[in-house]
């Protein structure tokens, strides 16, 4: 069966949460503290948390399934941008806050579908760019961004708990909107 991609409805939390958690452990979790962890799992991995993101106006939660089966999601905001990006900041940003697939789905496309969808939601809302922060020491996932026409605009700062990462923020410029 083909793999599809929907938006998430607010039942959707339940399996989301979990998948989320897992697909966030798996690729980073040996990095932290198990406090640290357990505190950034609850406070922007639970299904509360979840819910939360599906019932926001400027909120864009998408799900990629097969089977019935969760491979993927992203969770994309429509003007809310990172105020340590040098200037020129864009005059109405969408961020990409999460873009996530299980270990055995990687290498399928999934990432690229759903990066696809975000930025096409993004022209949708009139956006003028597209932004995401990624892991400073994920070459694989600053690839994938570089491929798909992001540029490294500036370094922040990513709190897990009371660790802090070093992250990259990178930006897609929309062709045909405005910058501030």
């Amino acid at each position: 069966m083909a793999t599809i991609l929907r938006p998430a409805c607010i039942e959707d939390a339940e399996t989301l949460a979990p998948f989320a958690r897992a697909a966030f452990d798996a690729k980073f979790g040996h990095l932290y503290d198990p406090e640290d962890l357990a505190s950034f799992f609850a406070q922007a991995r639970s299904i509360d948390a979840y819910r939360g993101e599906i019932a926001r106006d400027n909120s864009r939660v998408m799900l990629a399934e097969r089977d019935g089966a969760l491979l993927a999601y992203s969770v994309t905001h429509l003007g809310e941008g990172f105020a340590e990006r040098p200037q020129p900041h864009p005059a109405r940003p969408a961020t990409l806050s999460q873009l996530y697939c299980a270990a055995d789905a990687t290498g399928m496309g999934l990432g690229s579908r759903l990066l696809a969808d975000a930025v096409t939601a993004a022209h949708e809302w009139g956006a003028d760019a597209v932004q995401l922060s990624v892991f400073s020491e994920n070459t694989g996932a600053q690839r994938f961004y570089q491929r798909h026409g992001f540029t490294h605009v500036a370094d922040i700062d990513f709190w897990v708990g009371k660790h802090r990462d070093d992250e990259w923020l990178f930006e897609l410029g929309l062709p045909g909107r405005n910058r501030g």
